[in-house]
């Protein structure tokens, strides 16, 4: 049971609330499934689905580390290019974690505007076991519920960003993995739009390199994902909070701006990093690590050293 209430990828994220004055929410309209379906087939189509998001151009390093790293798999990507600097055991499907929610930020990104307002379906409401508390009927900012989702990895942000935007649980999880072939990885696959679900959910660091690429040509997720801490007016009773993005590199790891953490007991700790010094960015993937902050930074280290 410990094992369950701990488990959501996103635990190290840490969320305050407290009463205060003021706290209204803005107004907009209400993001549910005939509201998606009004939308112009111009605003819910995706952009144009990038080729070679990850490319091994050569022999790959696989070695010159010294140590070797503690996860299971693991991958440096330049961001620039998608040029692989660095692999191991990069193609072996691997429970993710709350790495999951990178796609279904992505997606609901593209879906939902920031001042949409989300009406909080019973059932995101009911999300277990990691929650930020999110309460049926009540209607939020989707803004709010995307730092949410990346800061304090709420699975109730998730499945509530995942209704909004299509409709439906089942309908999100189609337009995921539709993505994931679109991108040309074949070794993804989600049934979960948080990554609580270890069974069946899995993908590899090759395609997270990839899928991380591609979502940080939005902007608005590369600011989101960067963001250290949020404070955010709320309803009554809450009236405000605080996400708290426990990404330890954030302000720690020179040029550090990013990602995603995640962890269960099955997947272990995962965390798909990025950095960006001088004009280049690394994206570092790692799952299944004993030490996933000490990889990452090698795995930067190594990179950076090498530009």
């Amino acid at each position: 049971m410990l094992a369950v209430f701990l488990a959501a990828a996103g635990a190290s994220l840490a969320l305050r609330t407290w009463p205060a004055k003021g706290g209204s929410e803005p107004s907009g309209r209400a993001a549910s499934a005939p509201a998606v379906a009004r939308w112009t087939a111009a605003k819910l189509l995706p952009p144009a689905i990038p080729r070679d998001l990850v490319v091994a151009r050569g022999p790959m390093v696989r070695t010159g580390l010294g140590e070797p790293l503690t996860a299971d798999a693991a991958i440096l990507v330049e961001g620039t290019n998608g040029t692989v600097l660095f692999a191991r055991r990069e193609h072996l499907r691997l429970p993710v974690a709350s790495t999951t929610k990178i796609m279904t930020a992505l997606i609901a990104l593209e879906r939902l505007a920031p001042r949409d307002v989300v009406t909080i379906d019973p059932a995101a409401a009911r999300a277990a076991p990691f929650r930020e508390g999110l309460r049926p009927g009540e209607r939020v900012a989707a803004w709010k519920l995307f730092h949410g989702l990346m800061l304090y990895s709420g699975n109730d942000d998730a499945l509530a960003l995942a209704i909004a935007s299509a409709g439906s649980r089942t309908a999100f999880l189609r337009l995921m993995n539709e993505r994931a072939r679109d991108l040309g990885l074949r070794d993804t696959k989600f049934v979960s739009p948080s990554g609580l679900v270890d069974r069946g959910n899995y993908s590899t660091a090759w395609d997270l390199a990839a899928i991380t690429r591609h979502a940080l040509q939005n902007a608005r997720f590369r600011t989101i994902v960067r963001t250290r801490v949020k404070r955010v007016a709320w309803a009554a009773p809450t009236y405000a909070k605080v996400y708290v993005n426990k990404n330890h590199l954030l302000g720690a790891y020179p040029g550090a701006d990013g990602v995603k953490t995640g962890w269960t007991t099955l997947a272990g700790h995962c965390l798909v990093a990025s950095a960006t010094r001088h004009g280049i960015r690394l994206i570092a993937v790692v799952l299944g690590a004993d030490d996933a902050y000490a990889d990452v930074r090698r795995l930067l280290d190594y990179g950076f050293s090498r530009r």
